[in-house]
């Protein structure tokens, strides 16, 4: 609970402006945010460096977002690493169909794991900047966030001793099961849910990418994707029922059903290799709303979860962080606090744009497959206009690539 008080026995507390749980990309934006103001903040982590630098994670980041670390000097390896994509291409009736959506928007993706992305971040939150971060932290508990005066708990993985720190705000990016979503009480916060009834197959292969771009194959045996990671790694997914077991899926069984999923007469066989990965994800999503209480506010997947349908998830995670980084800043250097009590609302006219373009994907992905012919044929419909309609293919790239405005 937020409000948990008296404190329990610690050493003697220390005080920060902000603590920032979690590091992800959000918390570490949020972190390199307040270290340029020069505003002092502390990050916790429950795991170690070595595992959040490794934990496979998505990789699409749009342009938009990448120009926005940019502007904060957090974008220097990953405009020198990452590749772009400009064309994404959907197969379905055993052809494929190129969409230029570069052409469309003049904007383009950028494909960067996570990993690499948290490994600058963390560099340069901690070891460029000189930020405070702790890994490994333990039993980490919020107190009196509705208050003035809200303050941290944890337990150091070295002497196992309670530390407190006192702050004046806490920044909640520390996922779907960290303990600042749980902190929101019901009478504080709506949780809004849905779940689409499926699963999908996640799967990271040692082999390089079998076209230029990210393959969607819409197919009546269920959804494939083809997503390039690397020169060396290729992710796909394959849609499958929820709650699956991955033990189901050999090797054999998995590269059958790709080159089923993802034929087309007019397209080369698929690169096969070593299946390093295998896991079912579930696909739901959820909001929080508002994305504040007291002096706790929340980002990325703590506030929010879009399932990978649309590849958005990491792309909200650093909206948030911008926009609560400059809040922050702007309330703890100029006293101004407008920016951050309409946080909660700029962010979720956003969150809320992608959740419906996510669930309009999901149709397109999963229509053919579901048994009922009415929704296989308006998925084919919807595809069509696709690569009929040059309003419909514009549309669909603005928000393939984030580039409406959320005002």
């Amino acid at each position: 609970m937020t409000q948990i008080s008296p404190h329990p026995s610690t050493s003697s507390p220390t005080r920060r402006p902000v603590v920032v749980l979690g590091a992800g990309p959000a918390g570490l934006t949020i972190g390199n945010i307040l270290r340029a103001a020069s505003v002092d903040c502390l990050v916790l982590e429950t795991e170690s460096r070595q595992f959040i630098e490794r934990r496979p994670r998505a990789g699409v980041l749009e342009e938009r977002v990448v120009r926005g670390l940019e502007r904060r000097g957090l974008a220097t390896r990953l405009l020198e690493r990452a590749e772009r994509h400009t064309t994404c291409e959907f197969r379905f009736d055993g052809a494929s169909h190129r969409l230029p959506y570069s052409e469309l928007t003049g904007q383009h993706h950028f494909v960067y794991p996570q990993p690499l992305l948290v490994t600058d971040l963390v560099r340069e939150y901690a070891d460029v900047r000189g930020g405070d971060i702790r890994f490994g932290v333990r039993d980490v508990t919020l107190h009196d966030t509705g208050t003035d005066h809200p303050s941290v708990s944890y337990r150091c993985p070295e002497t196992g001793e309670r530390r407190l720190v006192r702050c004046d705000f806490v920044a909640g990016c520390d996922g779907a099961r960290g303990v600042s979503r749980a902190a929101l009480s019901p009478e504080h916060a709506r949780i809004a849910r849905h779940d689409y009834g499926i699963g999908w197959l996640a799967l990271l292969a040692e082999a390089p990418a079998s076209a230029d771009s990210v393959l969607f194959g819409v197919h009546p045996l269920g959804f494939a994707g083809h997503m390039p990671r690397s020169p060396e790694v290729t992710r796909y997914y394959l849609q499958c029922p929820p709650g699956d077991d991955p033990e189901n899926w050999p090797h054999e069984r998995v590269w059958k059903e790709l080159r089923l999923r993802l034929a087309a007469a007019d397209a080369p066989p698929l690169k096969e290799g070593r299946l390093v990965e295998k896991r079912v994800l579930d696909m739901h999503d959820y909001v929080v709303e508002p994305m504040a209480s007291g002096r706790l506010f929340l980002a990325g997947d703590a506030a929010h979860l879009t399932a990978p349908i649309a590849a958005k998830g990491m792309n909200l995670a650093l909206h948030d962080a911008f926009l609560l980084g400059d809040a922050l800043v702007d309330r703890l250097t100029a006293g101004d606090e407008r920016a951050l009590a309409g946080y909660s609302a700029a962010s979720l006219r956003r969150v809320w744009d992608y959740q419906e373009f996510s669930q309009w994907l999901s149709d397109v992905y999963h229509g053919a497959a579901s048994g009922d012919p009415y929704r296989a044929g308006t998925t084919l419909a919807r595809l069509r206009r696709l690569f009929t309609s040059p309003a419909a293919a514009a549309a669909f790239a603005e928000q393939y690539l984030g580039t409406a405005g959320h005002h």
